[in-house]
């Protein structure tokens, strides 16, 4: 029992680090979160993958989020005399995002829908699009209508305005998507035959394979909205004076302008130019999803113990507890447990993980159930008389497992949790869905800097690869060694 106290107060400690190395993110103020040296933040919540509205451009040598959104909330945070901060996320988390107080406003072309405003509110419109469907060009007198559409595949963006339109084709078999690269990539795959887009939105993508077909949608002008959370009429007020000002200035059709000239702005490049001049992401990346799966195994590990030692405690409520930990842990997917960490926590008990924190904590216990059975199999694997000899030499039960058992069973599973964490590098790409910058993250965002759908994943699939590769061969000199020490 004191093993199992001693650990257990070993995780609370490490909960409480895990918890303050990174900063958590405040709950969003009534204007603006106040940073650390008092000056106020207006912290920004968008998916930047849907240019002009916002997209990711590397201007003098750095990765920045452009476009006319951003340069209408750079408006905003101006006349408030607060610090943009911007958080790029998937569209379909933006919502939990601004309820649960992680973000002050929404801003990614966001239409005001009836079922949308029931959540969250929202500002004056400040910009009307029409809404086009993208096919190939091949298939360019396909589609003279909005009827040629019915019972066709089409790629819309989940949670959008064009979802809604495809839902109420006839036959439709839609393929939602929260990315419009994706929803891209999907028509030029011909894995979709028509994609339903804006138009300002599908300018951006036109070559000589994807065009526009001659059918277009019956629906109004989309037209696009701030989010702000319920109740915040004050952010309300100043968002919607700054939208007056820049209309009676006619500066947002300016901003349109320039942000689709500097979308239109793209090249040709083979996969070793793409890797070599977007080098920088793809090292930031490296750095994080070493980082997660460094910690998450290390903690999983502590985790795994301790429940394992339930799992064959003598007490019963313990190994109660143990077994429905490991079987709540495995029986549900990762990305659940994400969302309930990331947005469930915050809207439940209003504890703002950062996606660094959150990619951590999911890592951990998701591996700790893995690895308490790895764990349990090692120490069971041991000849119990071992423990019983050391039980008659006066030792006590935790000193036993200490110093006895559980050396021999970690030697024992070092190959499975040498495995578990070559697992564990590329489950971490599950946390890119939150905003955490790691490989498969980065990757992304230079597939939407250079429209390539393909090239900017396979150099992301070598890193994974090289990774794994190296690990598993240190990992083996290591088996080797042991080995030869207990031949001798």
């Amino acid at each position: 029992m004191k093993l199992i106290s001693r650990y257990t107060m070993m995780l609370l400690a490490l909960v409480v680090l895990l918890t303050t190395v990174a900063p958590v993110a405040s709950a969003a103020g009534t204007t603006g979160s106040s940073g650390s040296s008092g000056s106020k933040k207006l912290v920004l919540g968008t998916s930047a993958d849907f240019a002009p509205y916002e997209f990711h451009k590397v201007i003098d040598g750095k990765d920045q989020i452009v476009g006319f959104d951003i340069s209408i909330a750079k408006e905003i945070a101006a006349d408030l005399g607060a610090e943009l901060v911007i958080e790029d996320m998937g569209f379909d988390g933006l919502l939990p995002a601004l309820q649960s107080g992680r973000v002050d406003m929404v801003i990614s072309g966001m239409t005001p829908t009836d079922e949308r405003r029931q959540s969250i509110d929202f500002s004056d419109t400040y910009y009307k699009s029409k809404q086009v469907i993208m096919i190939r060009n091949a298939d360019k007198d396909k589609y003279p209508t909005m009827a040629d559409l019915e019972n066709e595949k089409i790629g819309v963006q989940k949670g959008s305005i064009q979802e809604t339109i495809g839902q109420g084709i006839p036959g439709a078999k839609l393929t939602a998507l929260d990315k419009i690269s994706d929803i891209v990539l999907q028509l030029q795959t011909n894995r979709v035959n028509a994609a339903i887009v804006e138009d300002t939105v599908a300018a951006g993508y036109l070559d000589d394979v994807i065009g526009l077909a001659p059918a277009i949608p019956d629906e109004e002008q989309a037209e696009a909205a701030i989010g702000i959370r319920k109740g915040n009429t004050e952010l309300l007020n100043a968002v919607n004076g700054t939208l007056e000002r820049l209309k009676s200035e006619n500066k947002i059709d300016q901003l349109v302008t320039e942000a689709s000239q500097m979308m239109a702005e793209k090249s040709k490049q083979n996969i070793f130019e793409v890797f070599w001049q977007y080098k920088s992401f793809y090292a930031t990346g490296l750095g994080y999803t070493l980082l997660l799966s460094a910690l998450g195994v290390f903690f999983g590990v502590i985790i795994g113990l301790i429940i394992c030692l339930f799992r064959l405690h003598d007490i019963a409520i313990l190994r109660w507890i143990g077994t429905a930990y490991v079987e709540l842990i495995r029986g549900t997917p990762m990305l659940v447990q994400l969302m309930i960490i990331y947005y469930g926590v915050s809207l439940t008990f209003g504890i703002n993980f950062s996606a660094l924190q959150a990619g951590i904590i999911t890592l951990s216990i998701n591996s700790g159930a893995y690895l308490a059975e790895i764990f349990r199999a090692g120490i069971q694997g041991v000849d119990r008389g071992q423990l019983e000899a050391a039980r008659s030499l006066g030792m006590g039960r935790g000193a036993a497992m200490r110093f006895i058992v559980l050396p021999q069973a970690f030697k024992a599973v070092l190959p499975a949790i040498g495995n578990e964490f070559v697992t564990i590098i590329k489950e971490s790409s599950i946390i890119s869905v939150i905003g955490m910058v790691d490989i498969m993250y980065q990757a992304s965002v230079v597939k939407n800097i250079t429209y390539q759908g393909m090239n900017p994943f396979l150099i992301a699939a070598a890193i994974y690869f090289v990774l794994t590769f190296i690990l598993s061969k240190l990992l083996g000199r290591l088996e080797r060694k042991l080995s030869a020490s207990d031949r001798r």
